[in-house]
């Protein structure tokens, strides 16, 4: 009786589940398939979790962590301002050859031509300095009274030695050159660039505002004046030159020369020739404190 009691109840159990089946088929079918739930260890008490593992790095994020944050050694950073100093000077050097060469590029045609007529004159000048010494040599070769032309040689020489140590007078042809300078933006270093441009160009004597300049004057700043050889000028200043002036003239205006450059600076340059020019700023001669002749 009861075996029989037992297998109703299984078969009533067995219907239940059939019916709960046919309501509900997807979700029985589901958990029919999936695994079993497997529990997750939770670590005990001082036990740290375990560590998952790192993910790789992409090529972006290794580049990023290369540079940044920066990492300098003495030894980078003085070669990095080495290296910059370096460029820097290149880049100067670079842009002033590229202006020298564009003023040379932009000139007139006339002004080239001006240019290589002044190189001539240079080089015949100095040709006939070169026959000069070689006439002296020929007459104290062939005098009969050497010493007596050597006598008259010396002589002239020390006249000349003298017009260019400005202890003697000088006139001759020559120009005025006069620049006005209302702006006060002249300054030393262009007026010393005014007078190594005309002794480039074959000044033998030169005389700014009463003051004789030869071979060891200076030119300084000072108080928004000029000062050459410590006696102070002002403004306008006249530069009278002994020399030829068919050099001294086109050796001012040369294409980016002495004219164009004051007249940048707001001043004005006015340049006449003269077939008598009058040099008669003296210098007191100086004796040396060590050069004696050789011949003493």
């Amino acid at each position: 009786m009861s075996e029989q009691n037992d297998r109703n109840e299984r078969n009533d159990r067995d219907g239940q589940n059939d019916r709960d089946e046919r309501n509900d088929p997807s979700e029985n079918r589901l958990r029919r398939e999936l695994p079993a739930e497997v529990p997750v260890p939770t670590p005990a008490a001082g036990e740290t979790a375990p560590e998952l593992p790192e993910q790789p790095l992409t090529g972006r994020q290794r580049l990023v962590t290369g540079l940044w944050p920066p990492r300098f050694t003495r030894a980078q950073l003085i070669v990095a301002v080495l290296l910059f100093g370096l460029g820097f000077g290149l880049a100067v050097q670079v842009a002033s050859n590229s202006d020298t060469d564009s003023a040379l590029r932009g000139a007139r045609q006339e002004d080239l031509v001006r240019i290589l007529d002044e190189l001539d004159s240079r080089t015949q000048r100095l040709e006939d300095e070169k026959q000069g010494l070689e006439k002296q040599r020929q007459e104290l070769q062939s005098s009969s009274d050497q010493a007596a032309e050597a006598r008259k040689q010396t002589a002239e020489k020390e006249r000349q030695l003298g017009i260019l140590a400005g202890t003697v007078a000088a006139q001759g042809p020559g120009i005025t050159m006069t620049i006005e300078d209302t702006k006060g933006t002249v300054q030393a270093d262009m007026l010393l660039d005014a007078i190594q441009e005309l002794r480039a160009a074959g000044a033998e004597a030169i005389q700014v505002n009463g003051v004789r300049v030869v071979a060891g004057s200076y030119f300084t700043d000072s108080d928004e004046t000029v000062r050459v050889d410590g006696n102070k000028i002002n403004a306008p200043y006249r530069f009278k030159v002994i020399g030829k002036p068919q050099d001294l003239e086109p050796a001012l205006n040369i294409p980016g020369g002495v004219v164009q450059t004051l007249e940048k600076e707001q001043a004005t340059v006015t340049v006449e020739r003269s077939d008598k020019i009058i040099v008669d700023a003296l210098r007191q001669a100086k004796r040396p404190d060590y050069a004696r002749s050789s011949s003493q």
